[in-house]
């Protein structure tokens, strides 16, 4: 039984009866509640800054200390912004080229119902996340679309929530990891940092045998959750049911009419740009190896836009899904700054004695953090800050200065310090809708619809997570850094 809800989409009524399996059951009724009670994305980081500067204005940062960073921090993080939306719309270009459809349309081939049909992009989701984050997103958002019309038994909404299973599960444990690939990179970490950890290469964080078993173990725990946790039967809520419009817009066939439309639809010239980068490309291997190129996220952005636009084959086909892709990242664009405003509270709204909030907790983090107990500590701050800062680079430029110093003094291995914060930052993923703007945007619902289904996801995580980090260390000896 649905209603319509003011915003035009259908609402799903809590059924009376809920039949199913325990997780099952848990997941229905969490996404009846939030479906309720939980506040658009934006709320979410309008609620951050007022609760970051009521956590300062408590430590005794004067009022005026609290605007002023908030609004001198505003635009602090504009050019990583810039960044990872150009990851969200090259992985758009690739997700939605003609060689991505047909491989959509190969794998809706394999789930047999419609439970299988969520675990199954569950599992896609995860494994495509270590590539890159934003086609983990836009691919499984669109196979979940395919799905949703080739198998009417299976619930739109645990599929939407699978699909962002990949950021809130594995990704920062991936090649697109932000802050592994600042640790790799000299150039790109704050000077301040660069003197306590120096460079961690790929191979003492996302490489390490230690953080390849955590992903292995983590990407099991991911799909069998989403398996047992899929409503069917009547409990099953559609696509229809929503008010969801599963027709794609049929795109105008390339008319070439004019001297103009000829360059537009050239794929010789395509061509050659895509060889000139790829060219590139090989030289910076051989300059630099493919580790160090893979870490440099402004090159990991170059290799993305090459390859969509060497799948797309034209201009016009590729700068039509690029702006395709636009919608999917305005919420990133326009909420980053509150975020960046939310870390200058953290870090530069202080007290007269110079206290900050983010040296309080850290002063906290400090006093728990120590011995065996490092790895569960960083990992549980490392959640709780991510619920209000959803970013990964970002919120490891607050982080690190003094997590890499408290790790030092722990003697904790410094990679795998990193890899325990990547771990732990995925999961606030799973409770803030700041990474699901993207696809909520190509599903066409709304946070509320999924956050149900990935928050039974977070309630399971959370604990294996600070467990596995803590046994996985004492696999792991400390080695001082080589500061360059």
């Amino acid at each position: 039984m649905t209603a319509r809800d003011k915003g035009g989409q259908q609402a799903v009524a809590e059924p009376e009866q809920v039949e199913g399996g325990f997780l099952q059951r848990v997941a229905l009724r969490l996404a009846a509640w939030m479906e309720r009670w939980f506040p658009d994305a934006f709320v979410f980081a309008l609620i951050a800054v007022v609760v970051t500067g009521l956590g300062a204005a408590a430590v005794g940062a004067p009022p005026k200390a609290i605007v002023t960073s908030f609004g001198n921090g505003f635009w602090d993080l504009i050019v990583f912004t810039m960044q990872v939306s150009i990851v969200a719309i090259g992985g758009h270009t690739v997700a939605t080229s003609p060689p991505a459809a047909r491989a959509i349309d190969r794998l809706c081939r394999i789930p047999r119902n419609g439970r299988q049909a969520v675990a199954f992009v569950a599992a896609v989701a995860t494994l495509l996340s270590l590539l890159n984050w934003a086609i983990s997103l836009i691919f499984s958002a669109l196979l979940v679309r395919e799905l949703a019309r080739r198998r009417l038994d299976m619930d739109y909404r645990a599929a939407g929530a699978a699909s962002l299973l990949g950021v809130g599960g594995v990704w920062a444990l991936g090649l697109s990891s932000a802050p592994a690939q600042m640790q790799a990179n000299a150039s790109s970490m704050p000077p301040a940092l660069l003197q306590i950890s120096g460079v961690l290469p790929f191979s003492e964080t996302i490489f390490l045998p230690q953080s390849l078993l955590l992903v292995g173990v983590l990407t099991v725990v991911t799909v069998t959750v989403a398996y047992f946790s899929a409503p069917q039967g009547t409990n099953a809520v559609r696509a229809a049911d929503l008010g969801v419009d599963l027709t794609d817009r049929e795109q105008e066939p390339e008319k070439r009419s004019r001297p103009g439309d000829w360059l537009e639809c050239s794929r010789l010239l395509s061509a050659v740009i895509v060889c000139a980068g790829a060219a590139y490309l090989v030289f910076k291997v051989m300059e630099a190896g493919w580790l160090a190129t893979v870490s440099d996220l402004n090159t990991y952005n170059f290799f993305f836009i090459m390859l969509g636009l060497a799948l797309h084959g034209t201009p016009r086909k590729f700068i039509r899904a690029a702006m395709s892709a636009i919608p999917s990242v305005g919420g990133v664009i326009i909420q980053f700054p509150f975020y960046a405003g939310v870390a200058a509270i953290l870090t530069q709204a202080a007290a007269p004695d110079g206290t900050t909030l983010s040296t309080t907790m850290a002063h906290w983090f400090s006093e728990v953090a120590t011995g065996s107990l490092f790895p569960p500590a960083v990992a549980i701050y490392s959640v709780v800050l991510g619920i209000f800062l959803p970013s990964g680079g970002g919120k490891w430029i607050i982080e690190s200065p003094y997590v890499m110093g408290a790790a030092q003094d722990a003697e904790v291995h410094l990679g795998w310090t990193v890899q325990v914060y990547n771990a732990a930052e995925a999961l606030p993923n799973l409770i803030n809708p700041f990474w699901m703007l993207p696809v909520l945007g190509v599903l066409g619902l709304r946070a509320r619809h999924v956050i149900g289904f990935t928050f039974v996801q977070f309630l399971v995580h959370f604990p294996i997570v600070l467990v596995l980090v803590w046994l996985l260390a004492g696999t792991l000896d400390y080695e001082p850094p080589v500061i360059p």
